[in-house]
């Protein structure tokens, strides 16, 4: 009890002292009052989260971004598909619709040829010198080739019949003696220079002048061979081929008949069966005789009677 009195009156005796001193219970409560502060601290940070909160300033973001993508892209890539839908689609139309207009242009491309061409050139026999004094074989055969002259064919290659509206210059020959007696002659003019070579009547020319010792045999109804005349692989290499008639009283030049895409009568150029003048080719500038006419020469036709 001495002790409790003790030390009642030694707080009695400090608080006398210290009047100005707050209580402990105060200092308590101050000790407990910080909590407020922190909390107006929260409630700060509270309110500034929704003022500095990326809400607002990300909604304005979204509606730029939204709206100027949006529109302009569409635009334009509708815009573009309208530019790039028309342009493709004319041009296929146009092209297939050209394409089958132009296969046919190797033909009308004849035509037009044909139509620049000299029209096809007929004699009759009282227009060839010494034509009455050919053998009586010779005649018929030379007929015979001047009247397909006069039903207008063409220059058809590949073709050995008049009904076809043309015939090549090896099919005009091999119809012409089919149907003259000479069942034996071949289709195309390298195997007919064959023929005419183991036949022993053929002429060999290699002068380029037309009045070369070397065509002094040359008779009407002779077989004439040229090679150079078109690139093909062939052996032998004989391209061309005509039969001889003769010269033109008129003019005293050489003349012979066949079919042929291009030579020339009186210097105009003739498409078809036709008569042409008959003359030595010049030589070829480039010095190469494979890529330019070459006549090789002439021969009898095989199994022909002069009598």
């Amino acid at each position: 009890m001495k002790w409790v009195l003790i030390v009642t009156l030694l707080f009695g005796a400090i608080n006398a002292a210290y009047p100005d001193e707050e209580p402990l219970g105060l200092k308590i409560n101050k000790v407990l009052e910080p909590d407020p502060t922190p909390s107006r601290r929260l409630r700060k940070h509270s309110a500034k989260k929704p003022t500095a909160t990326p809400s607002p300033v990300a909604s304005p973001k979204r509606k730029k971004a939204s709206p100027t993508p949006s529109p302009t892209p569409t635009q334009k890539s509708k815009s573009k598909r309208k530019k790039t839908s028309p342009t493709p689609t004319p041009e296929p139309e146009g092209s297939p619709s050209a394409t089958p207009s132009e296969t046919p242009v190797p033909s009308t491309g004849e035509g037009a040829r044909q139509k620049k061409a000299w029209p096809n050139v007929s004699l009759s026999p009282d227009q060839i010198a010494g034509y009455e004094n050919n053998p009586p074989k010779v005649r018929q055969v030379l007929d015979a080739g001047l009247t397909l002259t006069k039903q207008n064919l063409g220059y058809t290659y590949g073709s050995a019949d008049p009904k076809n509206g043309g015939m090549d210059c090896s099919g005009f020959i091999y119809y012409l003696l089919q149907q003259n007696g000479f069942p034996d002659v071949p289709r195309d003019s390298s195997q007919q220079y064959v023929w005419v070579r183991k036949a022993g009547t053929f002429n060999a020319v290699l002068s380029r002048r037309e009045d070369s010792f070397e065509l002094e045999d040359l008779k009407p109804g002779d077989l004439l061979f040229w090679c150079g005349t078109y690139n093909i692989e062939r052996d032998p290499p004989i391209t061309h081929t005509m039969i001889y008639l003769g010269r033109e009283k008129r003019t005293n030049k050489r003349v012979m008949v066949g079919s042929s895409d291009g030579r020339t009568y009186d210097g105009k150029q003739r498409w078809g069966v036709s008569v042409f003048d008959f003359k030595l080719p010049p030589p070829p500038k480039s010095g190469d005789a494979k890529i330019a006419p070459v006549f090789v020469g002439y021969g009898r036709i095989p199994g022909l009677t002069t009598d």
